[in-house]
């Protein structure tokens, strides 16, 4: 017997879409529309519905604008729903797996097929919308949460989930909250924010960023100088919103601050759109989130939960594609020292001196190399001791150097980069297609995921050997072996460690 495709939750009944092997339901809210006077707000809960409420397609995504690397865009603020997909069997205390989108804190969606992931290990899996931007990220004086909107948002859902999951045969006592990127970034969150605790049981960081220390100029994107950590005081933030809304015209520098906020709620959400990239970065120093992880996670100031993280062997690839090549300005051999220069300084012919472009097949893919070394494998790294430090860690590397790319990059060497691993966990439509052998090794790859999420360790017996990161172990996942990786030397780690 199959589970019935119609759900009745606290606030209405929905009913899904039976597809093969699994159900989908989708668009189904956790939280009011944070739209008109709730803008800038807590998520309010669920307005209930009458009637059987139709849950087979999905709700719309966070406001945002277009971007090169996502074919999203929406100016919809009534973005607060989730989607959840079940085996098609009828069984219940299943894992619950609940995915945090990527897309660099402006773009994303939740809009995925997670069909496969579910049905491999026999999880549920939960793909919540929440916002984003300026929407998410943004503060002004007299505004309570400035900067944590999103980040509440998740935890709403987080709580729906312990309330509703039972119904879709989910056991809430099993919750592994998971993210990609900017979702990864957001887990990290999670772990430090007081409010999640006991709200999840297990965490999976896919290529997070920036989440322990600054990231050099230029090596994120070329030509956006240094970073810092992605966490903003508080009242810093309060001082940016403020500056941005006077510059945009919409309030007047010096007023009254709740009747500013109170003309912020009417300006058109396209408008505020124009601002989103200031406002990426959580804030800090609230109730909400009162320290930043930058701090508290190295400290062991967090919930003690088991950790998976990694990234993929090439992630810089894609951002030195989209905005450098693909824009018409790709590195060249007058660029590479410049850019050296400018990143690292002094230390600038040492760098070179390790990854001279003459090795490369091109300066472009000498400098994805510098870039994924130096801003994403040594920040792993460096975070994955930190957490081993104080819980249960494992490290893994994505290491197919045929994925299919996440956005179409014609005649470019993408390797494994940034997001390829997306296409082995979901299905998007019109997405890239996988060979045979990369549909095997996705089903591979699966199955330590849901291990993890089912046990709180990646070790499944029909696959190798994961020891944990205390041991120095990163495992190495690719079509063709699975198994223990140099990491440090592959990136230069000893290099990279004593220039930070």
């Amino acid at each position: 017997m199959s589970p019935p495709d119609t759900v009745r939750l606290g606030g209405g009944e929905v009913r899904g879409l039976r597809l093969d092997g699994h159900l989908s339901f989708r668009g189904i809210p956790y939280a009011a529309p944070p739209v008109g006077e709730r803008r800038w707000r807590a998520p309010a809960p669920v307005v209930p519905w009458s009637g059987v409420r139709d849950a087979t397609t999905p709700g719309p995504d966070a406001p945002q604008p277009t971007r090169s690397f996502a074919h999203v865009t929406s100016t919809d603020e009534d973005c607060l729903t989730l989607d959840v997909t079940v085996p098609d069997t009828p069984t219940t205390g299943r894992p619950v797996l609940v995915w945090l989108h990527g897309g660099g804190g402006t773009n994303g969606t939740a809009t995925r097929d997670a069909g496969r992931l579910a049905t491999t290990g026999d999880v549920v899996v939960v793909t919540p919308r929440f916002r984003l931007g300026v929407l998410a990220c943004f503060g002004h004086p007299g505004l309570a949460d400035g900067g944590t909107f999103g980040l509440q948002d998740q935890q709403a859902a987080l709580r729906w989930v312990r309330r509703e999951i039972t119904r879709f045969g989910g056991d809430p006592a099993n919750v592994t909250l998971a993210g990609e990127s900017y979702g990864a970034l957001m887990v990290a969150a999670h772990l430090v924010a007081p409010a999640s605790a006991g709200l999840f049981h297990r965490a999976i960081l896919q290529s997070a960023f920036a989440v322990l220390a600054p990231t050099p100029a230029h090596t994120l994107i070329p030509g956006v100088p240094a970073l810092p950590p992605r966490w903003t005081p508080a009242d810093e933030l309060d001082r940016l919103g403020a500056a941005t809304a006077a510059e945009h015209g919409w309030t007047a520098p010096g007023g009254d601050p709740h009747a500013a906020l109170a003309r912020l709620r009417r300006v058109p959400v396209a408008d505020l759109l124009q601002a989103s990239d200031a406002f990426i970065r959580p804030a800090f120093g609230g109730h909400v989130l009162p320290e930043s992880p930058a701090s508290a996670l190295p400290a062991g100031r967090f919930h003690r939960v088991p950790v998976l993280l990694g990234a993929t062997r090439d992630e810089a690839r894609f951002f030195v594609a989209v905005f450098a090549d693909l824009v018409g300005n790709p590195v060249t051999a007058r660029d590479y020292p410049r850019l050296l220069a400018e990143a690292f300084g002094d230390a600038a012919d040492e760098v070179a001196a390790r990854y001279p472009p003459a090795r490369f097949a091109t300066p472009g893919l000498a400098w994805a190399r510098v870039c994924t070394d130096r801003a994403w494998a040594w920040p792993t790294w460096q975070l994955g001791r930190a957490l081993a430090e104080h819980t249960d860690t494992w490290c893994y590397e994505f290491a197919d150097p045929d994925a299919p790319p996440p956005v179409p990059l014609p005649g470019l060497p993408t390797g494994a980069q940034h997001a390829a691993e997306l296409a082995y966990q979901f299905d998007v439509p019109g997405g890239p297609p996988l060979s045979a052998a990369q549909r095997g090794f996705a089903e591979r790859v699966n199955r330590y995921w849901t291990a993890f999420a089912a046990h709180g360790d990646p070790a499944h017996p029909d696959l190798p050997d994961w020891p944990g990161l205390r041991t120095g172990h990163v495992q190495s996942l690719a079509p063709d072996r699975i198994g223990g990786a140099d990491y440090a030397a592959d990136h230069r780690l000893d290099f990279w460690a004593r220039l930070s």
